[in-house]
């Protein structure tokens, strides 16, 4: 159990915040890259409580800058990309790449050079685009190579989910509950007899232990199953601080919990089919739709998750809870995330999965995971 206290200290996400300070020190996805065109070239996001506009210029570069003008708010989204920056539309205000005013038509003097609106370096890897926060680029670790981005021997997905309406740790913490598998996924899908029961079957057996350790890229899982089928199950890390690597089936995927703001959470899935022939990389949107929270949204490892994150409330009141054994990764990556934010508070920098190395990041494998033996399962999405 938390306090009131140490519950916002880990959930909010905006500048200033020391949750959000933290987050800011890690690289964090925009959207897919193939969405920034030179026929559309601009992209409002939202993200750790900023509103942020990605553009493409003529040469084809892409930055993030403030969506909002500094004269009057008026949204840079409907400016006009020019050599050099974009103009706003309402007064013509022009910022240049990194976010310095260098125009202001019809103003006398020289106040463009005192005023700047914020403006964030942006990398792109296997087909998406990430955005660095920190307050000082130029001390940013490197953009990790996870194997699922960096990987060129086999065909990715892009898979862009709707907006959740969850606080990101309550999903992120979901990575960690080794025992939820049992009873949402496994139990669930016999008992209601749901499409994901070859998938679901894996995961319902006697589990006889279980067991977490800190690594170097976040938190270590494995799980032993006991019964007709006995196995020890070593599941991938938890990548700290927002991020869940799993093999679903076929596919090596990587799920990124990405926090628009404190009460609601972008889920971007990234998945390379094992096998496969090599091809340019795919990105979808799954539509938005209302969750009516009733059996109709069971039907996928992602939905079943997914109503418990959202029915956990906007942001979990975590005072209120009971914690138990099978809690311990979840208190493990709890004192993990409050360590860091120490650190960042002292004025240190991350060092959990942060990467300085250039030879460390050719590429980031991960090898000890247990492949998963769906049954008749050509291809699952799991959310946990």
């Amino acid at each position: 159990m938390l306090t009131k206290e140490q519950n916002d200290r880990l959930t909010q996400v905006g500048a200033g915040t020391p949750g959000g300070e933290l987050l800011r020190r890690y690289w964090q996805p925009l959207c897919p890259t193939d969405e920034i065109t030179e026929a559309n070239p601009k992209k409002r996001i939202r993200i750790l409580g900023e509103d942020l506009l990605v553009y493409r210029d003529a040469a084809g570069k892409i930055y993030c800058v403030a969506e909002y003008c500094a004269h009057r708010h008026a949204s840079l989204f409907f400016g006009f990309v020019e050599p050099g920056g974009i103009r706003c539309c309402y007064h013509g205000w022009k910022y240049d790449h990194g976010g310095q005013c260098i125009e202001q038509p019809f103003e006398k003097g020289n106040a463009a050079s005192k005023i700047k609106i914020p403006a964030y370096p942006v990398q792109e890897l296997g087909g998406l685009l990430f955005v660095y926060m920190g307050p000082d680029p130029a001390k940013a670790p490197l953009l990790p190579r996870w194997d699922v981005m960096a990987r060129d021997d086999a065909k990715r997905n892009i898979i862009v989910l709707p907006i959740h309406n969850c606080n990101w740790l309550q999903i992120q913490e979901n990575t960690v509950d080794t025992i939820h598998t049992y009873y949402l996924h496994g139990h669930m899908s016999v008992v209601k007899n749901l499409p994901t029961l070859a998938q679901g079957g894996y995961f319902y057996r006697p589990i006889t232990g279980f067991d977490w350790a800190v690594c170097r890229w976040g938190i270590e899982k494995t799980c032993t199953y006991g019964g007709d089928k006995p196995e020890l199950e070593i599941r991938p890390p938890l990548i700290f601080p927002n991020i869940l690597r799993i093999p679903e089936g076929p596919v090596e995927a990587l799920h990124f919990r990405i926090p628009v703001d404190d009460e609601r959470t972008r889920i971007i899935w990234v998945g390379l089919r094992m096998g496969s022939v090599p091809g340019p990389t795919t990105f979808e949107y799954v539509p938005e739709k209302p969750m009516s929270y009733g059996d109709e949204e069971l039907q996928t490892f992602y939905g079943q998750d997914r109503v418990v994150w959202e029915t956990q409330g906007a942001i979990y009141d975590r005072t209120t809870e009971n914690l138990g054994a099978t809690d311990r990764g979840i208190v493990m990556f709890r004192r993990m995330l409050a360590e860091q934010i120490d650190r960042v508070e002292r004025g240190e920098d991350p060092n959990v999965a942060v990467v300085h190395d250039e030879a460390e990041n050719k590429m980031i494998v991960f090898e000890s995971a247990t492949q998963p033996a769906y049954d008749n399962a050509e291809h699952v999405f799991v959310a946990s």
